[in-house]
């Protein structure tokens, strides 16, 4: 746990992307679950904190890539071809609103073959240019393995005294 009062991105202030800022943060605590770090803002909204004043910031960042399945030439060149269908349909549909005087159906087949021509020969140029050195599909996700609540150093005596009374008490890592 990182100390009451210390500051989790430095004296100077927090301020990352999107204009979430913090004057001189405060660490309230460091959580090693997010739904206890929410419970805790909960909590002092519950009191008539101003939660305004409060940052959640995921910390220990770490990748998480979960193989789902091998690649193989069929799969790649399916999943193009399904992939540019679906692209030559949604092209065909716009291109028939433009004509009241075309024949619809014919426009959209002839768009969806066209794009999953299209879109396998486009996978497959993609899969070769590997070489072979990634021959499965994955779901990379980031996630935090810390979560650190952070306030407004004018509020942090009072945010402390709220959460020294917190039923439960508090899961600090």
């Amino acid at each position: 746990m990182s100390s009451p009062m210390s500051g989790g991105f430095g004296r100077q202030g927090a301020s990352l992307r999107g204009g979430l800022s913090l004057e001189y943060p405060m660490s309230l605590g460091v959580f090693t679950d997010y739904a206890d770090a929410q419970r805790a803002v909960d909590y002092l909204s519950d009191n008539e904190f101003p939660v305004e004043n409060c940052m959640i910031v995921g910390t220990e960042l770490k990748q998480i890539e979960r193989v789902v399945g091998r690649l193989t030439w069929g799969r790649v060149l399916a999943g193009g071809a399904l992939s540019g269908a679906w692209f030559g349909a949604f092209i065909g549909l716009i291109l028939s609103m433009f004509d009241s005087g075309v024949n619809v159906l014919g426009v959209v087949i002839s768009t969806v073959i066209f794009g999953a021509v299209f879109g396998a020969v486009w996978a497959a140029i993609g899969y070769s240019l590997t070489g072979g050195k990634r021959d499965f599909q994955s779901v990379t996700q980031v996630v935090a393995t810390k979560y650190e609540v952070l306030v407004e150093h004018k509020f942090a005596m009072k945010a402390h005294e709220l959460l020294d009374n917190m039923p439960g008490g508090q899961t600090l890592t």
